[in-house]
């Protein structure tokens, strides 16, 4: 499915693809929230190999009672991108940064992730969306950039550039996971993708248990949990295959409204203040989420 064909999709399938995309949107939503809990247990090198460890064992049961035979030799280079974008640099930059960032203001530099996304997809698969689309695509990674260096007083820090390093690693593992997805089921792609990845996991889990404190912390466990569980597989599982429903660029935009209800978690779960911008900024991200999504050739 090329983004052309994407626009001429049946209703049912249309729809059906939107929302579970958007439910893979949702779920990704909690994570940085989650990954702040995960770090009131653990360090950041420690929270990353545990949750690519525990994803990875949760994946390889479903493998085994599915009998899912071994990926294609074909598929097996987009299957180690994957596992290098979205299974281990995203998850260890964005932790690394949450050490000295707010989850708040993490969560709008992520906001760029969608047409980052759109971009490496057009350029590795060929795809050409309309003009307008990139418009009001550009337009709301535009509203997200500013927001962002207002709320950093115009002067990027390291948690900004680890931020960055993120979503350019994830925007080539989720485009990359958006083809493969196209060929297998979504929740395969990046079942393989947490299996590849498990010695790199390991390794990483046993040197940062090593090196950093481990507290007992209700909030700690349950966070790993859930970054591990949901964040690292089964948010995926939706995720791909709306983005194989509906195109990646398309889907792709959904993740606009990511950081805005990453704000959300932020005020209500850890209590953080609600940046003053935050409104303003929402309803900007919002219309260019719909300007995205009605647009035809």
């Amino acid at each position: 499915m090329t983004a052309h064909d994407s626009a001429f999709l049946p209703r049912s399938i249309a729809v059906g693809g939107t929302a579970r995309a958007s439910l893979g949107v949702l779920c990704f939503s909690f994570s940085f929230p989650a990954t702040v809990w995960a770090l009131d247990g653990f360090g950041p090198w420690s929270a990353t190999g545990l949750r690519g460890v525990l994803a990875a064992l949760v994946a390889g049961v479903c493998l085994v009672v599915r009998r899912v035979p071994l990926p294609a030799r074909a598929d097996r280079p987009g299957l180690l991108v994957v596992a290098a974008g979205c299974v281990l640099g995203f998850p260890l930059l964005t932790t690394l940064a949450l050490t000295s960032s707010s989850t708040a203001h993490s969560a709008v530099v992520i906001g760029l992730l969608p047409l980052a996304t759109a971009v490496v997809s057009a350029v590795r698969t060929g795809a050409r969306p309309p003009r307008a689309f990139w418009w009001a695509a550009g337009a709301g990674a535009a509203v997200v950039a500013a927001f962002t260096l207002q709320q950093s007083s115009g002067a990027p820090g390291l948690a900004d550039l680890y931020l960055m390093g993120a979503l350019l690693v994830c925007a080539a593992g989720y485009a990359e996971g958006g083809r493969l997805a196209r060929r297998m089921p979504g929740w395969q792609v990046i079942a393989w993708a947490v299996v590849a990845a498990l010695p790199v996991m390991v390794l990483t889990a046993a040197l940062g248990l090593g090196a950093e404190p481990v507290r007992a912390s209700t909030h700690g466990l349950l966070g790993l949990v859930y970054v591990g569980a949901v964040s690292q597989f089964g948010g995926f599982v939706p995720w791909y295959r709306g983005m194989a429903e509906i195109g990646v660029p398309r889907a792709s935009q959904l993740q606009l409204a990511q950081p805005l209800l990453t704000l959300g978690w932020a005020v209500l779960v850890l209590g953080e203040r609600l940046p003053a911008a935050a409104p303003v900024a929402a309803l900007a991200v919002v219309g260019c989420i719909a300007a995205t999504q009605r647009i035809r050739r």
